[in-house]
Formats: structure tokens, C-alpha cells, sequence
């Protein structure tokens, strides 16, 4: 039975590739990580390099109105690229890090860790989004900080919807831990995969959740329903659909695995 004041009901979720996913929660349209640009290399200030392999399954013009984008960092081009950074003045809102927002200005609010901010619901009420921890890559937050720079997951909660966690590009399950301590169980959690690494960056150890991760990350949330995304591509992702398959095959939990809609979500 679902707690009280919450609802079972699902809602779609489309998926566009890379970490790019648009779903509408309480009234209101939701992207995440906006990444629309081309296969090709693309450099991040001029340093490593970044292969895309494939293009997204749609345009910026399929999007129809997105009234919030949820911005796990805006940094890497795999994340935020040239479309998405044009797509943004367009859009009222975008929660992202506080370094971040800086970076963006106008229309972008930083989150830090727990910290919410209340939308206003067109039909009335409110949509609490709270900004959670996430970590790209092993180890302190100190030691990974400098290198992969700030990231920030999302949880979205409201009277009579589910709870959805956004998790962001996080490596760390014991971050998830704690917000499935203060937020779980969840509804939907919209969890960023493909067990990217590079040699170059942590002795080659993860910087994102690779797929058994994933379905553990499920469990400890609770997680009613998992769409992953951030798992295609980029040359970079080293597992893919069949290893996400795989694993949540293994954990008993290929009941909650959702591969999102690449259809038209309409609005």
C-alpha cells in the first residue's frame, strides 16, 4: 500500500539519450541534462577528449514546453553540450550546484546538499524539489571535488505524488543510503548508469554507478520503478542496456526496470 498522501500512479518518462530525459510530475515538465548535439569529439575546456557515438532520439524541438531543468552539473558535454546551453534560455528554470549556477546566471538556481525549493503547481499546491548529495567519483568529497568538479541529484516530492529521485552523475552508494533514509522509499528513480572511467582519471575506478550498483542503488531506495539513463552514447560508458538487463536480472528485480519511452511525450 502506498504511504498516505502519496499516489501510485505512474507517469512516462521519455528518454533521449545519454542522461537526457523529460517526464511531467505534478503539473510540470522536467528535463534532465540536456544533451542534443551531434556524434562527434567534444573537448571539456579544452582538455580530455569526448567521443559521442549516437545521436539522441530527438530534437529540442520534440520537447514541447519544459518549464524545469534539473542539471546535475554543467561542466562535462556529456551532461550540458552546445544545444542544451541554447535550450536553457528558454526555460524559466534551472536547478543546478551552486557553482554552477554561477556559471549559467540568469534563470539558474544552485542547490545544495537538502536543500529544497518549492514550484508552484499550475492547478494549484506545490512540488518541493530538494537538492541531495552526489559524488562523481571514488572517495572524499575533497579528493573528487577538484577533479570532476560539483554535482547535485534531485528529490521530488508533493501532496498526493509519488516520490522521484534524480540521481545525477553519483558513484557513491553510500550517499544513496542516506537519502533513502530521509526520502524512501521512492516511486520512480531516475538513476544515471554506464560505469564510466577513464585510466587517466582515479586509477580507471568508476565516476557514475556502473549496473550491479544500479540495482543495489533499486534496493536501498526501495525504488517501486528504475528508468536509467546515462548508459548510451558516449565511447566512455562502458556498459550498456544488456549489462543494466543483466544485473537487475540477477538482483530479482527486472519487474522494476523501466527503459523509458522513446516515443512522443506529449505537451
Amino acid at each position: 500500500m502506498a504511504p498516505v498522501g502519496t499516489t501510485n500512479e505512474q507517469f512516462p518518462v521519455r528518454v533521449f539519450g545519454g542522461p537526457t530525459a523529460l517526464f511531467e510530475y505534478g503539473g510540470l515538465r522536467f528535463l534532465t541534462d540536456p544533451t542534443f548535439d551531434a556524434p562527434g569529439e567534444y573537448h571539456r575546456e579544452g582538455r580530455r577528449e569526448l567521443t559521442k557515438t549516437a545521436p539522441a532520439s530527438g530534437s529540442p524541438a520534440d520537447l514541447g514546453r519544459v518549464d524545469v531543468v534539473l542539471l546535475s552539473h554543467d561542466e562535462h558535454p556529456d551532461n550540458l553540450d552546445n544545444s542544451g546551453r541554447a535550450l536553457l534560455a528558454d526555460i524559466p528554470l534551472t536547478l543546478t550546484t551552486p557553482d554552477g549556477a554561477k556559471r549559467l546566471g540568469n534563470g539558474a538556481k544552485g542547490l545544495a546538499d537538502w536543500e529544497p525549493v518549492e514550484l508552484d503547481r499550475p492547478g494549484g499546491g506545490t512540488i518541493t524539489v530538494t537538492g541531495v548529495p552526489a559524488l562523481h567519483g571514488p572517495g572524499a568529497r575533497e579528493e573528487v571535488e577538484p577533479i570532476t568538479g560539483q554535482v547535485v541529484g534531485f528529490v521530488l516530492t508533493g501532496e498526493c505524488l509519488p516520490t522521484v529521485y534524480v540521481s545525477g552523475d553519483n558513484a557513491s552508494l553510500d550517499l544513496v543510503r542516506e537519502i533513502a533514509e530521509r526520502f524512501g522509499p521512492v516511486d520512480t528513480a531516475i538513476l544515471f548508469a554506464g560505469a564510466p572511467r577513464f585510466p587517466v582519471l582515479f586509477d580507471g575506478a568508476l565516476i557514475v554507478l556502473d549496473s550491479a550498483q544500479a540495482a543495489e542503488a533499486a534496493k536501498i531506495l526501495g525504488a517501486r520503478r528504475v528508468v536509467p539513463v546515462h548508459y548510451d552514447s558516449w565511447a566512455h560508458f562502458t556498459e550498456g542496456r544488456d549489462d543494466l538487463m543483466a544485473a537487475f536480472s540477477v538482483a530479482g528485480l527486472t519487474d522494476r526496470l523501466d527503459l523509458g519511452d522513446r516515443g512522443d511525450l506529449a505537451g
